[in-house]
């Protein structure tokens, strides 16, 4: 799956080395998801008694076909993973890992589940992963660019260049882990988009990055929910804020728009809510 880029090849060596590193990552994980997807086996929860945070094979055994790979190539850098928290680095460098963001989708038989890998230097967000291996689609963005590799075809990705929240396709994973303050401001912009669309989880970043939505919001999101996120986002054009607007953080809540416009617009909305304490995280 991993093609060369020419876009890439701009980057420092340093950078094209961990690029070229990230993506061997993602082909581990691929091996082993697509090996499992709808025949996941036993589906955990992580809560136990009450609510519901599936975790199955495949999250466990790609995150560990991850590490094993950083163990070996970058001894030196920091982990934190979903399934197996943190390992302490030493160079200022740290893998986020999500081996499937969107289980439920997973278990459910639904392509829009993707592998996360997120590389954050002193805390920005320098490369990014958004991978659907079942689709054939790779999403890969960096500081300044971002590709779509669907089956060994290579393009550049770029945002949609609309300016008008009323024309815009919305999107968040689940209304209804929302606050109620947090509830009522993504009401108004339901309200106010063309179109809304549920239950992508990251893969509705993929879709904004490559301009098909304009706009996603999210909240209770963790540091390996968001990492790879906003290098794709950011390096296809498009913006990734907090509630307030301001540059996104890694976590909890998330605002990312294909134009300064429709940022501008949503976040009358998002910022009476922002810093709201979301109840339960999304897979």
């Amino acid at each position: 799956m991993n093609t060369p880029s020419t876009a890439s090849s701009a980057l420092s060596a340093d950078m094209q080395s961990r690029l070229a590193l990230a993506h061997k990552l993602a082909d581990a994980a691929r091996d082993v998801t697509l090996a499992l997807f709808r025949q996941h086996g036993e589906t955990d929860n992580k809560l136990g008694e009450g609510d519901f945070d599936p975790v199955t094979k495949a999250d466990r055994d790609a995150e560990a076909a991850m590490r094993d790979i950083l163990t070996r190539e970058a001894p030196d850098d920091a982990i934190n993973g979903e399934e197996f928290g943190v390992t302490e680095g030493t160079s200022g460098w740290t893998w986020y890992l999500d081996p499937v963001d969107g289980t439920r989708a997973f278990i459910a038989g639904l392509p829009t589940w993707t592998t996360l890998i997120g590389l954050v230097r002193d805390g920005s967000p320098e490369i990014g992963i958004i991978d659907q291996p079942y689709l054939g689609e790779r999403y890969t963005g960096w500081t300044s660019g971002a590709e779509i590799n669907v089956r060994g075809t290579v393009t550049p990705l770029r945002v949609s260049d609309e300016t008008r929240l009323t024309n815009a396709i919305l999107s968040t994973t689940d209304p209804f882990i929302l606050t109620p303050s947090e509830r009522g401001a993504f009401e108004h912009l339901r309200q106010t988009a063309r179109l809304t669309r549920y239950g992508l989880d990251a893969y509705a970043y993929a879709r904004l990055s490559a301009g098909d939505i304009q706009l996603v919001t999210e909240t209770a999101l963790q540091p390996h929910d968001i990492a790879a996120l906003i290098p794709v986002v950011r390096g296809a054009g498009g913006l990734a804020c907090d509630w307030t607007g301001a540059p996104a953080m890694l976590g909890p809540q998330l605002a990312c728009a294909a134009t300064q416009e429709i940022m501008d617009q949503a976040v009358i909305s998002l910022r009476r809510s922002a810093g709201s304490k979301s109840r339960i995280g999304i897979d």
